[in-house]
């Protein structure tokens, strides 16, 4: 009974080791990496684009800045979202929840909007302006950089709004979010647009609608629309095969 106990678990340990190894060849082969690069950028490319810098919490007053009403249109966004009540909905990179109460509001009590951040000290500003909002119907999700930690099978929307460019593991983290999607719920990148100089954004906090889909196209995920009422940004909308 001891040698076949000792058996199971060196055998145990040895496919989870190769479980691991697998995973690493896998990472290894979807990203490569530059010295020289965009200061802006933490030198790691993903389907021909550099990742960005992610901002910290310490930046949180911008994500509430007056002038955002006039640069983002969050009502129109709100409106091409095209939400009913009872939704279950996602808004990943939360931030201080500028569209997770928004969105809370339009799915009413009968729905649940899921605030996701990798970082503790933004969900604990989005719970005071959560409260500021007389917002309930919400779930912070302290997540990863790899995994959103979101019920499997149970989103009707996900809301992605200037945040997709900063993933440190951008293919993980959307395969965890197909993961979390209902069949036939969307996935909504808004991004600045790159195709555009005259957006005032740093240019690797900007993505081109080729390269949203380029890289939507790693995952199953079907192109619905592309949107364009913002004043800056794409709407691309995308659903879970």
């Amino acid at each position: 009974m001891r040698t076949k106990l000792i058996f199971t678990v060196s055998f145990l340990a040895a496919a989870l080791s190769l479980v691991a190894q697998t995973n690493s060849t896998a990472e290894s082969s979807r990203y490569t990496y530059q010295k020289e690069h965009d200061p802006n950028g933490i030198g790691k490319f993903y389907q021909g684009r550099e990742i960005a810098h992610v901002m910290g919490h310490e930046g949180a007053d911008w994500l509430e800045r007056p002038e955002r009403m006039e640069e983002e249109r969050p009502d129109l966004l709100m409106t091409a979202l095209k939400l009913h009540p009872g939704d279950s909905v996602a808004d990943i990179g939360a931030g201080t929840g500028y569209f997770t109460w928004r969105m809370a509001k339009v799915i009413g009590n009968t729905g649940k909007a899921y605030a996701v951040e990798i970082q503790q000290e933004m969900l604990d500003i989005l719970a005071k302006k959560m409260v500021e909002h007389e917002t309930t119907n919400f779930v912070s999700v302290l997540g990863t950089i790899t995994d959103t930690k979101l019920p499997a099978k149970s989103l009707d929307l996900v809301l992605m709004v200037d945040v997709y460019h900063e993933f440190d593991h951008p293919y993980e983290m959307m395969d965890s979010i197909c993961r979390a999607l209902k069949p036939g719920g969307r996935v909504v990148w808004v991004e600045y647009r790159k195709e555009d100089p005259n957006v005032p954004i740093k240019l690797l906090h900007k993505m081109s609608e080729a390269q949203v889909r380029k890289e939507a196209a790693m995952l199953p995920l079907q192109w619905v629309e592309t949107l364009e009422p913002l004043p800056r940004q794409h709407i691309i909308v995308f659903k879970r095969k």
